[in-house]
């Protein structure tokens, strides 16, 4: 069976280990985690981790069911579809020549991106968009040269406009 590519979000509590007891879980059963992205939330006392893996759905419904079984974890949902806002920066320098520094704006601009420092000969600037916007952003400066390159990887909040409740796992106000 074919495997899957899954994003998941999860509020835990905002304490030392908690990230690594969840990657851990994902390495101690073979799963890989493609990007991992986790910061505070509004509340210090909770931060949100975003991953995004891949996985053939029985073992991504097992890990979830796992990750669930972590006392840390106040809150588990899976973003993968249409009823989330994805999004990921990426930070890019690129080789800027002058007989293609035109062109090399011209794909800045289309992509809404920002320059944040230039050189004569470098310029380093961010996109933010879907992976897929970034993927096809960096196949279009390629043939510039990419010299470095900073991806955020897959930040992820549920629509509001989604009709379904979120589900605590723990009630929040424990905290």
């Amino acid at each position: 069976m074919k495997e899957d590519t899954y994003i998941l979000t999860m509020l835990v509590e905002n304490e030392p280990g908690v990230t690594a007891r969840i990657a851990g879980l994902f390495a101690g059963r073979g799963y890989n985690i493609e990007t991992i992205c986790g910061a505070p939330t509004a509340n210090p006392k909770m931060s949100r981790i975003t991953i995004t893996t891949k996985a053939k759905p029985l073992q991504f419904e097992q890990c979830m069911k796992q990750i669930k079984r972590l006392v840390n974890v106040i809150k588990l949902r899976d973003m993968t579809g249409e009823k989330a806002v994805k999004r990921e920066m990426a930070l890019i320098c690129v080789k800027k020549k002058p007989e293609a520094e035109r062109e090399l704006n011209r794909i800045i601009s289309l992509y809404e991106g920002r320059i944040l420092d230039e050189s004569p000969h470098l310029c380093i600037f961010e996109a933010v968009g879907d992976e897929y916007a970034i993927d096809e952003l960096l196949a279009l400066l390629a043939p510039f040269g990419i010299k470095k390159l900073a991806r955020s990887g897959v930040l992820a909040l549920y629509k509001e406009s989604d009709p379904e409740p979120e589900m605590p796992l723990s009630d929040p106000s424990a905290l």
